[in-house]
């Protein structure tokens, strides 16, 4: 009996050891080339590598700070992205970051430690610290390229609409002013029209005619 036993734990073992075994050999092997960019007082952007042939499905990082307090973890799965922006962090402190990849059988080991430290809010971000080859930055440059090239189209739009309603109220005002020219050359009198006036003010009077001959009157 006590050989059964022992011979059925054997088993177990050996069955569990192979098991741990498998798993831990399917496991994805960790990130390498940990790298900080685009540091803020508030944020930064985490990038690494993972090597090729292995089927990663997400990845895991641990933030804390330095003096041990506020430790954090971000966990994605479903995607293939290789970087990270960390938000909410606080202005002059160091951190420790941590990667690690998911795989199809589990997590992989986490990658080497990597300190970084925020700047100050009235620091400027450093120009030589970006990559123009992230597609974060790229992404941010179009957007800004866009937002300018809607701007210009906006005051474009604007200006002609502007051109439009004062070219409006130039003919209006004209129009106007010709309709009440017409209301008031109708409002005359029509023996004001049709009687020309002397020049001092009377009616202009018939001048006399030489072929009538003219009567004396002869006093008796």
């Amino acid at each position: 009996m006590a050989r059964l036993l022992v011979l059925v734990n054997s088993v177990v073992l050996l069955l569990f050891g192979s098991d741990m075994f498998l798993v831990g050999a399917n496991r994805p092997p960790a990130p390498v080339n940990i790298s900080v960019m685009h540091l803020r007082a508030d944020s930064a952007t985490v990038s690494w590598e993972v090597p090729e042939g292995d089927i990663i499905i997400g990845f895991s990082i641990s933030q804390q700070r330095q003096d041990g307090h506020m430790q954090r973890f971000i966990r994605e799965v479903n995607t293939t992205s290789r970087s990270c922006v960390l938000w909410d962090l606080e202005e002059e402190t160091d951190y420790i970051i941590q990667v690690q990849s998911i795989g199809l059988y589990g997590e992989s080991q986490a990658s080497k430690k990597v300190h970084f430290r925020t700047l100050k809010k009235t620091d400027r971000f450093p120009s030589n610290s970006s990559n123009q080859d992230d597609p974060t930055v790229q992404g941010l440059d179009k957007s800004r390229h866009l937002q300018t090239g809607e701007m210009i189209i906006i005051v474009v739009v604007l200006v002609m609409w502007a051109a439009v309603i004062a070219l409006f109220c130039r003919q209006y005002d004209i129009i106007k002013d010709n309709d009440s020219s017409n209301n008031k050359e109708k409002a005359k009198p029509s023996s004001e029209r049709s009687t020309p006036e002397h020049h001092s003010g009377g009616l202009l009077r018939s001048k006399f005619h030489p072929s009538v001959p003219s009567i004396n009157l002869i006093e008796v």
